[in-house]
C-alpha cells in the first residue's frame, strides 16, 4: 500500500501524462485485438485442392458447429473473453484521477496473478497442435490476422507490465 498524499487523500495510481499515453496504446491494442480475432490467421489447404480460411471467430463457431462445446468455449474463454476482461481491467487502472484503493489493489492482483493465461499460450498451443496434426496432408499459410493479434498480445503485455511498474512506483 502506497503512502497519502500530503492533503491526507490517497494519491493517484498512475501520473495523468503517463495513464494518457497507456489509454492511447490501449485503444491501439484494442484495435489490433478486433482486427486480429475478426480477420483470417490462416488457411488450411488439403491436397492442393481444398483451401479453408479461418479467424479466431470463424475458428470457435466452427468448434461450436461440430459439437466440440468444451473445446470451443476453453478457446473462447482464452482467445476472446479473458482479453477482453483484461483490457477493460487496464482501462480502469488507466483511468484519469484514480486514486490508490483496496479495489485498485484487488484489480492490479487480477492483473498480475490471471492476466499471463490470456491469449499468447493458447494460441502457441493451437497453432501447433493443428499444425502437427496436419503437417502430412495440409499445408498452412499465414496471414495478417495472426500477425494483427499476435501485436494486441504484445502490445497488451507490454502495457501491463507498465501499469504494475507505475502502479508499484507511485
Amino acid at each position: 500500500m502506497t503512502a497519502p498524499s500530503i492533503e491526507g487523500t490517497p494519491h493517484a495510481v498512475i501520473p495523468a501524462p503517463k495513464a494518457r499515453q497507456l489509454r492511447w496504446l490501449l485503444v491501439l491494442a484494442s484495435v489490433l485485438f478486433v482486427v486480429g480475432i475478426s480477420l483470417p490467421m490462416i488457411t488450411l489447404s488439403k491436397f492442393w485442392i481444398i483451401q479453408n480460411s479461418m479467424s479466431v471467430l470463424t475458428g470457435v463457431l466452427e468448434l461450436f458447429r461440430n459439437g466440440q462445446l468444451v473445446l470451443g468455449a476453453v478457446v473462447a474463454g482464452f482467445s476472446i473473453l479473458l482479453p477482453i476482461l483484461k483490457i477493460g481491467v487496464l482501462f480502469k487502472l488507466c483511468s484519469p484521477g484514480l486514486t490508490d484503493s483496496p479495489g485498485i489493489q484487488r484489480y492490479l492482483h487480477l492483473m498480475h496473478s490471471y492476466g499471463r493465461w490470456a491469449m499468447l499460450d493458447v494460441l502457441v498451443v493451437a497453432v501447433l497442435i493443428v499444425t502437427v496434426k496436419l503437417g502430412a496432408i495440409a499445408s498452412i499459410e499465414v496471414h495478417s490476422g495472426l500477425y494483427a493479434f499476435g501485436a494486441s498480445v504484445l502490445m497488451i503485455m507490454l502495457i501491463t507490465s507498465l501499469v504494475v511498474r507505475l502502479t508499484r512506483s507511485s
